[in-house]
């Protein structure tokens, strides 16, 4: 019971105060992707110098992410309300033929789902991403400070009273870094291939938007399952107004989820081992739990959580059942 209590004060403390966790935890990524840079630039140049060069880079590298994403939604969502007739008469189409079978449920998606309800959902993704500025404000202020003290703290870590804890968070903390930079470097390298295969095969298909779709397809795959399912839905949404063929849609979705099955299920843990193996069960829970939390954010950055966790985990041998329980079929024992 007090183990249960405990987990259900900390999960509410996430969630009420996400708005102080949050860029915490978005900066304490960062700064592990960064430090090696950090490291090297400070070991030939003045420490305030090398932090300079390192937040500058960390800034264009986001800044042209960002810049890619908004103008690939961007396009969609104007393509969207300019050809918003001819979606609403599809749906339309669509509902009557449904009612017209007996599916009940055909109703209740008319009343809840229609083009103004795609088109005020481009309208808040909008909205999300400009009030994401003053939570990258926040989270490079946390990246400023961490990284003038990632010294420190390992000093202080190695002359901790408690060795064995010292030890613990220490090592963990290397490790995890290690493991983070080698997730995203996969996680690129995966998304550029998806995102070149989706804009390859909807250039050859002669489906619109080709390149928009490969952006996207290139940003979503950063999240985990919920990720690729949206980046093939809307592509075959659209293809059904394009083409007005069943037939076309269906082999757009088809292909598509061919994409994401090669690049995600088999080419990507082929390249990122066992060191990132993780149960795939514990990846979507993760995923749904953070976004839960965090929104938009929280399904991004919920997998990196889990592999620190875990990897602590492994550094004690009280916990490191529980890596090894939650771990992927190839997780080394320890």
């Amino acid at each position: 019971m007090i183990g249960l209590c405990t987990a259900i004060l900390v999960v509410s403390a996430l969630y009420f105060a996400r708005t102080v966790f949050a860029p915490m935890a978005f900066a304490l990524f960062t700064i592990a992707l960064v430090w090696p840079l950090q490291s090297s630039l400070q070991s030939r140049l003045p420490k305030l110098v090398a932090l300079a060069i390192s937040v500058l880079a960390t800034v264009v590298i986001v800044l042209v992410f960002g810049s890619i994403i908004v103008w690939g939604f961007g396009r969609v969502g104007r393509h969207l309300v300019s050809d918003a007739a001819r979606f609403q008469m599809l749906y339309g189409q669509t509902v009557g033929w449904l009612e017209g079978h007996g599916i009940v449920v055909a109703g209740l998606w008319a009343e809840h789902f229609n083009v103004g309800w795609l088109v005020r959902l481009f309208q808040q993704l909008t909205a999300r991403i400009n009030a994401t500025l003053s939570f990258s404000l926040v989270v490079l202020i946390y990246i400023i400070l961490g990284l003038l003290e990632v010294d420190t703290i390992a000093d202080k870590l190695r002359r901790l009273a408690n060795k064995e804890i010292g030890k613990v968070l220490l090592v963990g903390g290397i490790e995890t870094a290690a493991k983070f930079r080698r997730y995203m470097l996969v996680r690129t390298l995966m998304s550029i291939m998806t995102g070149g295969l989706v804009w390859g095969f909807a250039y050859l298909a002669d489906l619109r938007l080709a390149a928009e779709w490969g952006v996207i397809a290139f940003a979503l795959n950063y999240i985990p399952f919920i990720g690729p399912l949206v980046a093939t839905v809307f592509p075959t949404l659209f293809a059904i107004t394009q083409f007005e063929s069943w037939q076309m849609a269906v082999t757009v979705f088809a292909c598509l989820n061919l994409i994401q099955f090669l690049v995600g299920s088999y080419l990507e843990p082929r390249i990122a081992g066992s060191a990132l193996s993780m149960s795939p069960f514990l990846v979507l829970f993760a995923v749904f739990f953070w976004t839960f939390l965090w929104g938009i954010a929280g399904a991004f950055i919920g997998v990196p959580i889990v592999i620190a966790v875990l990897t602590l985990c492994e550094q004690h041998p009280r916990s490191r059942w529980l890596a090894d329980l939650l771990g992927g079929p190839d997780t080394k024992k320890a």
